[in-house]
């Protein structure tokens, strides 16, 4: 089937995309395949969508410690820095859902350039793009951190117990956007042209969703908002959340198959 290119499918890629392609190809053992313009174009977004997504991150965690030190006026509580936060979160989930679709956007324009669709296509579902090792990691770790949160609501401390709550709001506005970036990934349309490209689309949603696993924030935050604050038992719980969870992502990056291995074997059972 023949696909006519849309009006603004977008410049072609430059000669630093196509080197930058052709590396990426090599460090997943893709050897063959060519650095496509499709390809180069599609990488090229995604470099640009993962300097974004880090600066909403971290205006998550400026934020929450913003509203952490502005929450008491005195004794007495101030809800306006509570509102503020609750409404920023609004915010940053609207500036992750327009940055997700600008992602896709710019694929379906490249899938309309297209001349022919590879057969067979597959659409990979969360047991392929995630593995249920890094869906089990990500489960504790968003357990841990609400966990921390929870615990510190029982401290006598007033002042304990108010940034807690901002702590809540921060992870579950953080954790309401990596359910987006999640379920953009699995609804994301394939593209691909062939074999190759339809593997190098595969390890693109993989590397994707295994960078959303990564509890950057979810250790940050609390020793952000809550270390040194709380009593000495938290402080040694928030360490030892922190210390497994960085021995368990390290040994998840070295015992599970690489984005390419799973690729493989994806496109293998299809």
């Amino acid at each position: 089937m023949t696909h006519e290119p849309l009006p603004d499918a977008g410049p072609p890629a430059g000669a630093t995309d196509l080197r930058r392609a052709s590396a990426w190809l090599t460090r997943h053992g893709l050897t063959d395949a060519r650095p496509t313009p499709l390809l180069a174009r599609r990488l090229a977004i995604r470099e640009r969508a993962r300097i974004v997504t880090p600066v909403i991150l971290c205006v998550l965690i400026l934020a929450s410690a913003l509203a952490a030190s502005s929450v008491f006026g005195g004794d007495r509580l101030r809800l306006l820095p509570l509102l503020a936060l609750a409404a920023l979160m609004a915010g940053l989930l609207l500036a992750q859902s327009l940055l997700d679709w600008w992602v896709r956007r710019v694929d379906q324009r490249a899938g309309a350039t297209l001349s022919r669709r590879a057969t067979h296509l597959i659409q990979p579902d969360w047991r392929t793009l995630l593995g249920r090792p890094y869906a089990v990691f990500t489960a504790a770790a968003f357990a841990g951190a609400m966990a921390l949160a929870g615990s510190a609501l029982a401290v006598p401390d007033p002042t304990v117990r108010q940034v807690a709550v901002v702590l809540l709001i921060g992870l579950l506005g953080l954790t309401a956007i990596n359910a987006m970036q999640l379920r953009h990934l699995l609804r994301h349309p394939v593209v691909a042209e062939d074999e190759e490209s339809l593997t190098a689309d595969v390890i693109m949603r993989v590397e994707d969703a295994r960078d959303l696993t990564t509890p950057s924030v979810q250790l940050s935050l609390p020793m952000v908002l809550l270390f040194g604050t709380a009593p000495g038992w938290w402080g040694a719980a928030a360490v030892a959340y922190l210390i497994l969870s960085m021995v368990a992502l390290v040994a998840l990056r070295f015992k599970t198959p690489s984005s390419a291995a799973v690729a493989r074997q994806a496109m293998s059972a299809r």
